[in-house]
């Protein structure tokens, strides 16, 4: 009995050490001012345009205004979308997540940094759009005029 704990235990222990060898990290900073994200295969801008902005204004600033931002020649940036940006909401209990200059706490993976909470979403119905709020984790819609603190992340697609 105690032989087949034992080597219960170390198949265990090699079944776990062997897995963390091959683990690949889901979001890689590229040191360019950009992560890529290996689970959806986007690429993230590092921060987002650190001011307030409206839909139009962000649908803008992710297509034409931020590429010029970096030194690389992608040129197909735009505007998440709402899956994209829930995708990044970080659900662990022991993470606290960081407080932006907004002075908001916010739950976002570590390697983008916000400077407020709240990001536009692709979705666009007729005078309204999708935000996600990465204080609260969830999702509302409001007026794509209004720009209370609201930011633009952009994402490209890697394929």
């Amino acid at each position: 009995m105690k032989k087949n704990i034992l080597l219960c235990l170390y198949f265990l222990n090699l079944l776990l050490f062997s897995s963390l060898g091959f683990a690949q990290e889901r979001f890689v900073d590229n040191k360019d001012g950009t992560v890529t994200d290996t689970l959806l295969n986007v690429m993230w801008a590092k921060t987002d345009n650190q001011g307030d902005i409206n839909w139009r204004e962000a649908k803008q600033w992710t297509s034409y205004t931020f590429p010029y931002t970096l030194e690389s020649t992608y040129d197909n940036w735009r505007m998440p979308t709402l899956e994209e940006l829930k995708s990044l909401y970080e659900t662990d209990l022991l993470y606290e997540g960081y407080e932006t200059v907004c002075g908001q706490r916010v739950k976002i993976v570590p390697e983008i940094q916000l400077s407020c909470g709240w990001i536009w979403a692709s979705e666009m119905k007729f005078i309204a759009a999708k935000l996600y709020n990465f204080h609260r984790g969830y999702y509302y819609s409001d007026r794509i005029g209004k720009k209370r603190a609201y930011r633009a992340l952009p994402v490209r697609d890697l394929d």
